[in-house]
């Protein structure tokens, strides 16, 4: 609100570098369905190996540490949003072909980021 003619002073709190425009264009976001879940073994921190359907994209590979919240079973049909165009990673035996996306709570878990209802594998987040 206003006081005597002053403008209402907005503070703008920065918490890290801006990202270009041009830059975020080259991620490349998807939805797809996990179709195959299991318990990595050979790493250091728990995690799950999974299997995800991007549609078209085909069936690519992942690892998430998601072991705090989600149990094997929780993983298998549930869509979730994936960057598919970051290089393969090696982690331990296992190649990681994309990045599931979710959010970090104060206890370090994470939560799954997904549509909030079904749709169609390899469908473009933006």
């Amino acid at each position: 609100h206003e006081v005597q003619g002053r403008r209402r002073q907005r503070k703008i709190v920065v918490l890290m570098d801006y990202l270009e425009w041009a830059v975020f264009e080259k991620v490349d976001m998807r939805v797809g369905t996990v179709v195959h879940a299991e318990e990595a073994t050979g790493v250091v921190k728990p995690a799950y190996r999974m299997r995800i359907d991007f549609g078209e994209l085909g069936v690519k590979n992942s690892s998430a540490q998601l072991t705090e919240i989600y149990q094997v079973e929780d993983l298998i049909g549930k869509q979730v949003v994936a960057v598919v165009n970051f290089k393969p990673k090696q982690i331990g035996k296992f190649i990681s072909e994309c990045l599931v996306l979710g959010a970090v709570n104060d206890n370090g878990e994470v939560i799954l980021l997904n549509p909030e209802r079904k749709v169609p594998n390899g469908l473009k987040i933006s």
